[in-house]
């Protein structure tokens, strides 16, 4: 079955229950015609490093890594230098609507059937025809609240469009107009409940699809114990949902319109299977073609399939932020930098630089990962890409924790 088509199962589409070689087989047909597509499209065809690799040798989610990540700050200069959106896409006034993010980023929506595929994690939720969706995402500005609207209809739920604030108001429209499902932030529903239950109000809200903060286990048990099935979402503004919960504690399944890579931050290098790193995406939305976009935040694969039958890879969830620039003796140490310093040095493979204090004074160790390498040459390279002297140390390969960190702080300022 090819990406684009659809038939109704007890999951939302077969596209979730492809074997591993199907998948495959798709996305080396999908990806080769979406990052061909992105090459006639200014950005990538003059800036971001496309322009240079052929179509048909990008077919596997391993092959992205022929190409340079996109970093959100990459995107908001060029938001600046070609308004609104950077040349990233084709033709603007075909899009329905333009939304402005905090920094100001923009971003661009359409209204056509589940176009950032949010209908799959509603899905999952038990969410459908005949629910009644309380959508507590905001509606001004950003477009969260069109996200979820937008999924919604593509189940065919009824939506209450109620935005964000006014608890009360919104405690009484739940109760009054039946809702049966809440989306929005995790604890906001529990304001309304609450809001509600001094009000004396009754409402009928057995399910919640959530995004947008962390869910704290001791929060969704809290609705578990109310009678409602509380599950995730991760997405950002840029690319929609990107991975969702099916149930509690068996991660976060991909979604089937992106490709998702963990790589080391500050690189585009993936990591090992289980290994923590950056979450890179990559659309196979054509009118929006993020290629390799990083989002800043760090997971892991999740080994396994997932017992609800859904095949896609599975993710941990949000472990982190990758954005680990550092301030060390009034310098900034950013991940990128610490990426140089192994690519510099013969035998090295990984690095982690610890920022720490003695006394009243920052210190600086750096850890090489490697076999045979010397010490005067690593320390050499630090004095030349950190611009700072510190303490170099060669540990053996596999010593340092994979735990997604190139840059450790342990300063403490309580003291």
């Amino acid at each position: 079955m090819a990406l684009g088509e659809e038939r109704m199962t007890d999951h939302f589409d077969d596209l979730e229950t492809r074997s591993p070689a199907q998948r495959a087989e798709d996305i080396a047909h999908a990806l080769p015609v979406q990052i061909a597509h992105a090459q006639t499209i200014p950005a990538y065809g003059q800036s971001f490093g496309t322009a240079d690799v052929s179509a048909l040798d990008v077919q596997t989610p391993a092959d992205l890594a022929r190409l340079p990540v996109l970093r959100k700050s990459a995107l908001v200069e060029a938001q600046k230098a070609r308004p609104p959106l950077g040349g990233f896409v084709a033709e603007t006034a075909a899009f329905a609507h333009l939304f402005q993010s905090p920094g100001p980023i923009y971003e661009p929506g359409m209204d056509s059937r589940d176009w950032w595929r949010f209908g799959r994690f509603l899905h999952a939720c038990g969410i459908g025809a005949g629910d009644i969706v309380q959508n507590c995402f905001s509606y001004h500005l950003t477009p969260a609240g069109m996200m979820f609207e937008n999924g919604a209809r593509a189940i065919g739920a009824t939506v209450i469009p109620a935005g964000t604030g006014q608890t009360e108001l919104q405690a009484r429209a739940a109760a009054d107009l039946g809702a049966t499902a809440y989306a929005g932030t995790p604890d906001y529903l529990k304001s309304i409940l609450e809001a509600a239950d001094a009000a004396g109000l009754k409402t009928q809200i057995t399910k919640a699809a959530v995004s947008g903060g962390a869910l704290f286990p001791s929060l969704r048990d809290w609705y578990t114990d109310r009678g409602i099935t509380c599950l995730q979402a991760y997405a950002t503004a840029d690319l929609g949902n990107i991975a969702y919960e099916t149930a509690p504690g068996e991660g976060l399944i991909v979604d089937e319109g992106v490709l998702v890579e963990i790589v080391t931050p500050g690189t585009g290098d993936p990591v090992p299977h289980g290994e923590v790193g950056e979450i890179v995406v990559t659309t196979l939305n054509p009118d929006y073609p993020l290629i390799r976009f990083a989002t800043g935040d760090m997971s892991a694969v999740m080994e396994g399939q997932s017992p609800c039958g859904r095949t896609n890879m599975r993710i941990k969830g949000w472990m982190g932020r990758a954005d680990q620039t550092t301030k060390i003796k009034g310098m900034f140490v950013r991940p990128e930098q610490v990426a140089d310093l192994v690519a510099r040095l013969p035998g090295v493979s990984r690095a982690r630089v610890i920022a720490d204090r003695e006394g009243e004074a920052d210190t600086m160790h750096i850890q090489f990962e490697a076999e045979g390498a010397a010490l005067d040459s690593a320390e050499d390279a630090v004095r030349d890409v950190l611009k700072l002297r510190g303490s170099v140390e060669i540990v053996a390969p596999g010593a340092l924790p994979r735990d997604g960190l190139v840059i450790e702080d342990r300063r403490t300022y309580d003291t």
